[in-house]
Order: C-alpha cells, then structure tokens, then sequence
C-alpha cells in the first residue's frame, strides 16, 4: 500500500510518501520538509500564529513537490494520513483538513494520526524491526520511555515530571543567548567546554523509576549563569558542556531503570530505539549503545532526518494502522492533548498475541472492522 503522510504539529511543515508492502516492510518514496527556524528564530522560540500561517502558505506546494518526487499520482493512493496530534491547534487544522480535503475529493481512506505513534513506529520503516522494543522519546515537547508491543500497542515506563529534556536545551540557550533552535546551539558551544568545571544537579538518577525532571537542572543552569556574569565565551561553553553532560548523565541512568522495568514487565527487548531531536545530539547518541549493552539488547537509531519531524513517519503510521483496518472518519478531530496509551488499538489481536495473552482492546463504538 501506498500512502501519502502530512506533518504539520510545530515548526516543520513536511509531505512524504512511503510504499509498505505485504511482508510489512517500507520504503520511502519521497520525504519533503521545510523547517521554519528563520520565521521564529527572532522571538527566540516557536509562535504559534506564525506557524499556523506557514504551513497555510508552503504545505499545498510540499504535497506536489512529495508526490511529484514519488513518481505517484493521487489515485495510486491507497490513504491519506496526517498528523491530528499532540501539538498546536493552529498547524493541526492545517494539516488534518488538507488530508480531508484530499481524502475526500479522491475517495481515499483517512489516517488521523498520532505523531507520538509516528516517532514509536519509524523504527519498523528504517530497520524493519519486530514487537515488541523499547522506545526513548526526547524532544521540545516529550521526554519519554515507552513499552512498543505492536501498533496501537503502548506502555508508558517513565516519563518527565515537568520538562522535557528538548524544552530544557531551547531554554538553556536562551538564558546564554545562544539563539534559537537552542539544541545544536548548545551542543556547538559544548564542544568547547568543560564538563567538570560546574556542580551540576543530576535529577531522579538513582531512584527505581525511570521518570525524569528537568526543571531543577534548568534552574541551576540560571543560577550559575548569574554568578559568573558577566560571561565570557569561554563560561558560555563550559556551562554548556557541563550541562549537557548533566542531561547525558541523567538519560544513562533513567534508561538503565527504563530497560530494567521492560524486562522484568515485558521480557527482552528486541532493541532499544530512539526517536525525537533530542536523539541527534551526538553526546546523547553515544551513550545510548551502552545504555543498550547493558540492558542486554540493540540499539537502533534512525537516521537524524527520520528521528526529527518529518512526513515519512506520519505516512508510515498511517501505513501501519491501515494494515489493521484503523481508518478514520472525515469528522476526526485535531488533538492537542494526545497520550499515547489513548491511542485506538486493533480491535484483532497482534501477531505476538495471536496464541494467547492480552489482547489489543477493541476500538471505539462505530470504529472501522479490521480487514
């Protein structure tokens, strides 16, 4: 099946086509995305407005352009999907009614996603990997640690407790004036610095959990600004190295626990994946092969393109849910608010599940049969 995937939940406005064929293996077609970085960068942060706008003005183009790149026509289609949450309400609208408009006018099945479920399921598209394997999820918006046992399928193991790790590296840079996007500005300037030169707190590392708290570190990032002002290039630097080594030292252990809890819930992982922004900074990268190692399983990483916001992982979940049947109608409902354990499930059992155990709850009243 072939499926056209529109993401439009923050700051990227992104089209893409991807093919999943019988034997559930993907290929992407076409992956178009247009970041919107200059048009927020002088507020330091993403305006909701202006983003909305954007994907107004540049999606319809991003469609021809990922459709003309496929080689496809809109009637070789066989759904439609897009991103329907969690994020802002502006590019949502934007997003979700486009793919009505086109889901309708061609007849074509509608895909409300869940862009939390496109990040879980990436990894089945890159690396065509099996259920069930444990998903680290870090970006501006979520800092999680999630069970994957099938599509529709998602436990919650941990998770941040105020904010995420993404949120914590935009709002760091912005206390130095490092600029926005805050992320690779932090991690620029890290390269420089030292990592030991200032104390910094390691929230939540120890405990049995594997939730996370960022809002403590953050502060501590503040104080030790102030106390060093005025600052120099050189304490911008180690106080980013001394932070991002914080947040490392704190991923190192929250994924150790994270792992540990999998295990004894859920047996082996088949891999630990990570998925988000946060998943292409580099010191973060190498320590989750070692995260991985000692939890005795694989790491699997995206390429850095497919960890960030993009239209393939839209498409792809969009792919994945029309496998079971899980089409929605042209009255879905954008979501700002969207947990992953709320997704609808198969109302057929996963394949893992097939001779025995729980199965996937059945969908809503009035949702689709499976076919």
């Amino acid at each position: 099946m072939i499926v056209l995937g529109l993401e439009t939940t923050c700051d990227e406005t992104a089209a893409a086509v991807v093919e999943r064929d019988a034997d559930g293996r993907g290929r992407i077609l076409s992956n178009v995305v247009f970041s919107q970085i200059d048009e927020h960068a002088a507020f330091g942060g993403v305006v909701p407005e202006i983003a909305a706008r954007a994907h107004v003005e540049i999606l319809d183009g991003l469609i021809a352009q990922a459709m003309r790149e496929a080689g496809r026509s809109f009637a070789s289609l066989d759904g439609i999907a897009a991103a329907a949450g969690p994020g802002l309400i502006g590019g949502l609208i934007v997003g979700l009614t486009t793919a009505k408009a086109i889901a309708l006018v061609h007849e074509k099945p509608l895909l409300a996603v869940n862009h939390l479920e496109a990040h879980a399921l990436t990894a089945r598209l890159t690396n065509d990997l099996p259920f069930p394997y444990c998903l680290f999820l870090a970006s501006g918006g979520h800092t999680q640690i999630v069970a994957v046992l099938g599509v529709g399928d998602y436990v919650r193991i941990g998770t941040t407790l105020d904010d995420a790790i993404g949120e914590a590296f935009d709002k760091t840079a912005k206390t130095l004036g490092l600029g926005y996007p805050g992320g690779p500005a932090v991690e620029r300037a890290a390269r420089d610095g030292d990592p030991g030169r200032f104390a910094l707190p390691r929230p939540m590392v120890g405990r049995p959990d594997a939730d996370f708290s960022l809002s403590g570190l953050k502060t501590a990032v503040r104080l030790e600004a102030q106390k060093a002002a005025p600052l120099s290039d050189q304490d911008v630097a180690d106080l980013c190295a001394s932070f991002q080594q914080a947040v490392a030292d704190m991923v190192k252990d929250r994924l150790r626990a994270g792992l540990a809890l999998f295990r004894e819930r859920f047996g082996a992982p088949m891999a630990l994946v990570a998925a988000g922004g946060v998943a292409s900074n580099q010191a973060i990268r190498k320590l989750l092969n070692a995260c991985a190692l000692d939890g005795g399983t694989v790491l699997v990483l995206p390429r850095p393109e497919l960890c960030t916001d993009n239209g393939a992982m839209i498409a792809w979940a969009g792919a994945e849910r029309l496998a079971y049947g899980l089409t929605d109608t042209l009255d879905a409902a954008p979501k700002p608010r969207w947990p992953l354990d709320h997704v609808r499930k198969p109302a057929e059992p996963h394949p893992r599940l097939a001779g025995g155990g729980l199965a996937g709850e059945a969908g809503p009243s009035g949702a689709p049969v499976p076919t």
